[in-house]
């Protein structure tokens, strides 16, 4: 059920097999040296060098001359192979170097020497610009013999010399321990508050017994005061923490800040426009995801790349894809799509809930009392498509239903009308690298009755939403969802195989019965027709109690049909007691929210956050927002509401898991290209992407290292290497565009 388990801890697989284990360190181990001839008196021996890098001996330095013109960091390196690294000891990795010229940045790597080649530390400083001693601090997650140390330096146009000496890896050394700034005490949503909505905060503090609080204006006046609540010890963060509730006062205005207990808490507004522009901008994300087309730097100022996988050099392409080998013996064109995450890989399932997550914001606002559908209109985006008198939302949206049309077996092969799960590049691939600097074969991977349905539910959903502006499209994707939907039937168990991650995301899913569900709720409500009616009333799912405490995602799509039938207009037999389960669920949700010392509908068993927790959270919050749809009450919508509170910084981290948006917000998520953690030249992610958030699995090295023992929210860390904390994904962002477009509709 987690959401890409199999396909990045793929890597730890390999691990698993590749590796040597070694003893433990012992308690109080002596500091070793692990590099051999770190100083080059004499020698750069046992140190190598790539094919087109020279290198020597210079003032007791080993110098090395790269080349211009390379692509990626790895093109070009020097290192040291076959060192030791023992699981769990700390290590000090030093040395000192220069660049000439001035400002060039090297990749300095502490990881494994062999297939899969997984990277334990990096760092990427810009040489001979502040000094060129470099001293880090990390604990390695591995036992190994075949580690190694390295300088990566491609990427460069031109030829540059790097210098380097004193090059160490101390083993031993005292651990530093890992302690996140926290900021101050009082947390509170860094973006805004609604005028007229709540306004909650939470504050930790030793204090069992109630304090005073104060809402200070921008120029420091006192507005408002009151008490606190004390709420004991929050399970998810092991904090003693206290409530403070300031809805009661309405005044719109920027700068506000709380005080309570000698601390002050990070701006923020009273306001609604910064949920116009997050609407906007978390829907303006998916641009710069696209595959298979150029992204105009003028749309995206500082975000212009050239086309990625269209089959120029380096790319080998998606025009004409081949499967995996025994698979299937034809090539299809699945160019087009949405980037999945981070990585290169486009995949069906995922696809699948992107797609209908983000069509249903549009869907809602045509549907209910609140909505707004001009605000995603034509022009709303800056798109290339932006004047063609479609929504831009739909435009946007099109770019992700083509590809996933794409992926359907044609007639007369093996398996026609069926979805092919994924394509992606044979191999994992570093960071960063650009979609268009990928060199990787690309490959179909076999069709599965999961992606099929996604398929077969998104399609027919497409169908009703682009009949007023595109006759041709609507009917074409109409008889996908067909074909789709009796491929699926004549094939109702073809699953994805839990061990197909290398290159990519395995995304297995054993449980198809909530997507027949859903496939079967998009179909009627397209279609009226009485066969896809009856499959809704006669399945097990459609009176099952769905809204659970973790909510709903690629693997739990059962909500997805659910919420349609409850929110799009039908005849549906019974349609009164779908709406009366949506409501239930919220209320569940709505009670979660309340116990919470942080105020959020999410409170998995044992605290055990799941990968990509944010949206899980804003997924919770969007059943919060239809229950306000259905019925007019303003608890859920207060609970929706509320519900964005913990995203952008009222939370243990005191941290906005959005970025440009709050005060201190994620900005270095785990992503090839929105990379500029690890190259300058490339861009920090665009305004409006969602970090996937606290996840108690910590299952990348990165995270291993630094995290151990974390409680609920402190399993996280802003680092692009934290993939399994702190990625970026299509699903995520749908979650953030719905429940953005929803508060602004409230303003």
């Amino acid at each position: 059920m987690k959401r890409r388990s199999t396909a990045l801890l793929s890597l730890t697989a390999l691990l698993a097999t590749a590796l040597t284990a070694l003893p433990a360190a012992p308690a109080g181990a002596d500091e070793a040296e692990q590099v051999r001839n770190g100083t080059f008196d004499t020698t750069t021996e046992p140190w190598w060098s790539s094919s087109n890098v020279t290198t020597g001996l210079s003032d007791g330095r080993l110098c090395a001359d790269a080349p211009g013109g390379t692509v990626n960091r790895w093109d070009a390196a020097v290192g040291q192979n076959d060192i030791t690294l023992v699981k769990g000891e700390s290590y000090r990795f030093s040395f000192s170097a220069t660049g000439s010229p001035a400002g060039h940045a090297v990749r300095a790597i502490v990881g494994l020497s062999a297939a899969p080649y997984d990277t334990y530390h990096e760092v990427t400083p810009q040489l001979s610009v502040s000094g060129d001693r470099y001293s880090y601090t990390f604990t390695s997650p591995v036992d190994t013999t075949q580690g190694q140390v390295a300088f990566q330096l491609g990427g460069s146009p031109d030829p540059w010399r790097f210098c380097v000496d004193d090059v160490s890896l101390l083993g031993g050394v005292e651990p530093e321990p890992y302690e996140p700034d926290t900021g101050p005490r009082v947390r509170v949503n860094q973006v805004a508050y609604l005028p007229s909505g709540p306004k909650n905060a939470t504050l930790v503090t030793d204090a069992t017994a109630r304090l005073p609080w104060q809402l200070k204006d921008r120029a420091g006046a006192v507005v408002a005061r009151g008490w606190t609540v004390p709420r004991g010890v929050d399970a998810s963060s092991g904090q003693n923490v206290h409530s403070i509730d300031f809805g009661a006062y309405r005044k719109r205005g920027q700068g506000y800040t709380l005080v309570a207990d000698g601390e002050t808490s990070r701006p923020f507004d009273l306001d609604t426009s910064a949920y116009e522009r997050l609407r906007l901008d978390a829907a303006k994300y998916y641009y710069t995801q696209r595959s298979g087309t150029a992204i105009r730097d003028d749309l995206r100022p500082g975000y212009g790349r050239p086309a990625g996988h269209v089959g120029v050099a380096p790319n080998q392409g998606d025009t004409e894809v081949p499967c995996r080998p025994g698979v299937c013996d034809y090539t299809l064109d699945v160019s087009g799509g949405w980037y999945d995450a981070g990585d290169h890989g486009k995949y069906v399932v995922n696809g699948g809930i992107s797609a209908w997550e983000v069509l249903g914001t549009y869907e809602r606002a045509l549907h209910t009392r609140t909505g707004d559908a001009d605000a995603l209109g034509d022009g709303t985006l800056a798109l290339p498509e932006s004047g063609n008198k479609v929504p831009d939302l739909l435009d946007e949206v099109r770019w992700e239903l083509e590809f996933l049309l794409k992926m359907q077996v044609p007639g007369g092969e093996p398996l026609a009308g069926m979805a092919h799960h994924k394509i992606h590049d044979e191999n994992w691939t570093g960071l960063p690298l650009l979609p268009s600097d990928d060199p990787q074969k690309r490959e179909l991977h076999p069709p599965t009755t999961a992606a099929t349905l996604n398929l077969a539910a998104t399609a027919a959903q497409a169908a009703r939403l682009y009949e007023p502006y595109d006759e041709e499209f609507a009917a074409k994707a109409l008889t996908a969802a067909r074909k789709a939907w009796a491929a699926a039937l004549a094939h109702p168990e073809v699953y994805a195989d839990p061990d197909d991650g290398v290159g990519g995301g395995a995304y297995p899913d054993t449980d198809v019965t909530d997507e027949f569900y859903w496939a079967a709720a998009e179909l009627y409500l397209t279609t009226g027709e009485k066969a896809f009616e009856r499959y809704v009333l006669d399945s097990p799912v459609h009176t099952a109690d769905i809204f659970g405490p973790t909510g709903f995602d690629w693997a739990r799509t059962a909500a997805a049909g659910r919420l349609d039938l409850a929110l799009v207009p039908s005849r549906l037999p019974g349609r009164d007691k779908v709406r009366e389960s949506v409501v239930k669920g919220a209320d569940r949700y709505l009670a979660t929210l309340k116990a919470h010392p942080y105020g959020m509908p999410y409170a998995p068993e044992g605290q055990r956050y799941d990968w990509g927790s944010s949206h899980q959270v804003l997924n919770n919050a969007v059943v919060l927002a239809t229950a306000y749809d259905l019925t007019g009450a303003a608890k859920y919508r207060d609970g929706a509401l509320q519900s964005m509170d913990y995203i952008l910084g009222r939370n243990a981290l005191n941290i906005s898991y959005v970025t440009g948006y709050g005060e201190v917000n994620a900005h270095n998520q785990h992503s090839r290209w929105y990379a500029k953690q690890l190259d300058p030249a490339l861009p920090a992610p665009p305004d409006g992407t969602l970090s996937g958030g606290p996840n108690s699995s910590i299952q990348d090295p990165l995270a291993q290292a630094k995290l151990q023992g974390c409680v609920g929210q402190f399993c996280y860390i802003d680092d692009i290497q934290s993939w399994s904390t702190n990625e970026h994904t299509i699903n995520w962002n749908a979650a953030l565009t719905r429940m953005a477009s929803f508060v602004a509709d409230q303003g």
